[in-house]
């Protein structure tokens, strides 16, 4: 079991990395885009990444900048991905 430290940690990365994509997870699930489920997913997915320290790097760099994609070692670029395609679409 992960510890709470990592989970809010992993957490805050996938928050960070949605808001870089222009995603407003929130948004999101209000419009059943994504469910709780969906984001507990993210998060646990996040926490078996090699490289979070990179990925916090990688956040830091863009200062609040909006990023076409994700980094390619993302274990979440697939959900980012279909949230975005699904805004496009209503």
């Amino acid at each position: 079991m992960q510890s709470r430290e990592t989970l809010r940690r992993h957490a805050a990365l996938v928050d960070r990395m949605a808001q870089t994509l222009g995603i407003d997870l929130e948004e999101a699930a209000f419009r059943g885009k994504l469910s709780i489920p969906d984001v507990e997913d993210a998060v646990l997915r996040c926490t078996a990444c090699t490289q979070p320290g990179a990925c916090e790097h990688w956040l830091a760099a863009r200062d609040g900048a909006t990023a076409e994609t994700t980094p390619e070692y993302c274990r979440n670029t697939e959900l980012f991905d279909t949230i975005f395609r699904a805004g496009e679409n209503g």
